[in-house]
């Protein structure tokens, strides 16, 4: 039932969701398109096309929703998230896009396999589906559905179906030109809609006797203005967010995310060359600075509002606590008004289905050549893209059943974040040391994959309120957040200290099964790792388009931001 929704935003939402998939299909679709076309758009992206289609490939209803419901709710210290990604995006850009260039691989698995061993390949090809499947499309279309449902009064279930078709369809027949291209246009409108929310909360602050800056710092929790938490709050506890926690916490997520996660780094394989590639990952790293400014100050925004009476914010379902996944949608029910309703909704869409469409894609990349082609070589080009169509069907239909599981999360930020430190540890550390130790044995890999994210899925398991209230026998305190993450009934380890913990453990795993087994093959190693961790420094500097002169300028900005906010 359509319940706060006009006619003038139902076009709106329309004209966009047909204008896109027509777009998309028009500009990908090739009736005898090969593998090369479709699954890397045939090496022609350019920088700027692969840095817009990074950021949008990221910057899903996800964000929108949960950047601004943890910065209600903590505060800006949540946009480390997005900073910190500045500095994973350099490696990408630096220490390992020279090798996923000049090696020629057209997925992530592969590279696995040169560097490791075909069990490896394996098993980031698996991983790769299980995240794209669980994060970047069904806990989107979770976030998406709950956001319309809430300011536009439409059915989840409408919106997961409405939205799957559209997206699927374009990515189906377009592959992955049709992706990058509509996320070339999406960033724009993307952008606009977060800058409109901003621009309409802060003109709304007067109204709510929010006059000055001091006015709303007076306003806001303690620190909630601040990037950086101390280690232990008042009580003693770990606080979920300290500094400590962003610093060891966000490289053991970033690097998987964005180096070794398919989703996002098939948008620099498809790149026209090495450079266009390097300098793609850095445009996408000084993209990543605006969402703190357009997605987490409105929630913190909203939160100022929202104490000062200007909107109600439901509560949890059986608790006290407000739930801060409704901010946005509430914050823009009582900002926007009818007609620009449907330019939100537009914005929010195609973050969506930006985010759907890459993650789509990159399944159908790894299942047609990571699965069908490796192990049916004899497999034709134009079967081997039929296949990845047919998947990308199938992969869709997957994630709207799991995307109603949503709910099982106390955000939705911290679920597409918590979920991932099942594996995320040991796939981060076979990467690093793959590229940067030349004595790491295909047995190391292996042993740290499987023994790594065994303790992950224990720790997952074990911090799920559920599982921890039924372990507890019914004695759980309201509020109860997990037998590792619960300062009162648990170990009070926060996830973002958890993952440097589990990593330290792979590092010591990995380290010592390749000095107790045979070295690889010294030349063959030699072609998918540097010499020295610092090797990447060297070679002439060719004027200010150099990456490693882009990458000064990157953390030239992000420093100055970080001193500026600390």
């Amino acid at each position: 039932m359509l319940t706060h929704i006009s006619p003038i935003d139902m076009a709106v939402i329309a004209i966009y969701l047909i204008g896109i998939t027509a777009f998309g299909i028009w500009i990908g679709y090739r009736r005898n398109t090969n593998s090369e076309q479709y699954f890397l758009a045939g090496h022609s992206l350019r920088w700027f096309t692969v840095g817009a289609a990074i950021f949008t490939s990221n910057i899903s209803t996800i964000h929108l929703v949960g950047l601004a419901s943890d910065g209600a709710r903590v505060g800006v210290v949540i946009g480390n998230f997005e900073w910190m990604a500045c500095f994973t995006l350099i490696l990408l850009a630096l220490i390992f896009a020279p090798f996923y260039i000049n090696s020629g691989v057209k997925t992530l698995p592969e590279f696995m396999e040169r560097r490791y061993c075909p069990s490896a390949r394996t098993f980031l090809a698996v991983i790769g589906l299980l995240g794209a499947l669980l994060i970047h499309i069904g806990i989107s279309l979770f976030a998406a559905a709950k956001v319309f449902e809430s300011f536009l009064g439409v059915n989840m279930y409408i919106t997961i179906i409405v939205l799957s078709i559209f997206t699927v369809t374009y990515t189906m027949l377009g592959g992955l030109k049709a992706v990058v291209m509509t996320e070339n246009i999406q960033v724009f409108l993307l952008l606009g809609g977060a800058v409109l929310v901003t621009v309409l909360g802060l003109q709304a602050l007067p109204d709510f006797g929010v006059h000055t800056l001091a006015d709303f710092k007076a306003a806001v929790k303690p620190d909630q203005l601040h990037m950086l938490h101390d280690v232990r709050n008042s009580d003693g506890h770990l606080v979920e967010y300290s500094w400590l926690g962003v610093l060891l916490g966000y490289p053991i997520l970033g690097i998987w995310y964005w180096c070794a996660d398919q989703t996002h780094v098939q948008r620099v394989l498809g790149a026209k060359n090495l450079k266009s590639a390097q300098n793609g990952a850095l445009f996408a790293g000084f993209l990543k600075i605006t969402p703190m400014f357009l997605m987490v100050v409105p929630g913190v925004i909203g939160y100022v509002l929202w104490q000062k009476g200007a909107f109600h914010l439901p509560n949890l379902d059986k608790s006290t606590d407000p739930d801060y996944n409704k901010m946005l949608p509430s914050l823009i029910n009582f900002l926007v008004p009818v007609g620009l309703k449907g330019l939100l909704a537009a914005g929010m869409a195609a973050a969506l289905m930006s985010c759907m469409a890459a993650a789509l894609n990159g399944c159908a990349t790894i299942i047609s050549l990571d699965i069908v082609k490796r192990n049916r070589p004899e497999t034709s080009d134009a079967q081997v893209v039929k296949i990845g169509r047919i998947a990308t069907g199938v992969i869709m239909l997957l994630a709207m059943l799991w995307s109603t599981q949503g709910g099982q999360f106390k955000t939705i930020f911290e679920a597409i974040n918590k979920i991932p430190m099942t594996f995320a540890p040991a796939v981060t550390t076979v990467f690093v040391l793959g590229v940067l130790w030349k004595r790491g044995t295909w047995q190391a890999a292996m042993t740290t994959l499987y023994v790594g994210t065994i303790i992950g899925v224990i720790y997952f398991v074990l911090d799920m309120p559920g599982i921890g209230k039924m372990l507890l026998h019914g004695h759980a305190q309201e509020g109860f957040g997990g037998l590792v993450s619960d300062t009162t009934q648990g170990l009070g380890i926060p996830f973002m200290l958890v993952g440097p913990i589990i990593a330290v453990l792979c590092v010591v795993i990995y380290i010592v099964t390749s000095l107790l087994t045979p070295a690889m093959n010294p030349a063959e190693v030699a072609k998918v790792c540097w010499d020295h961790p610092l090797a990447f420094l060297k070679g002439k500097v060719e004027g200010l388009s150099d990456p490693r002169i882009v990458t000064l300028i990157l953390l030239g900005v992000v420093g100055i931001l970080y001193f500026i906010l600390k």
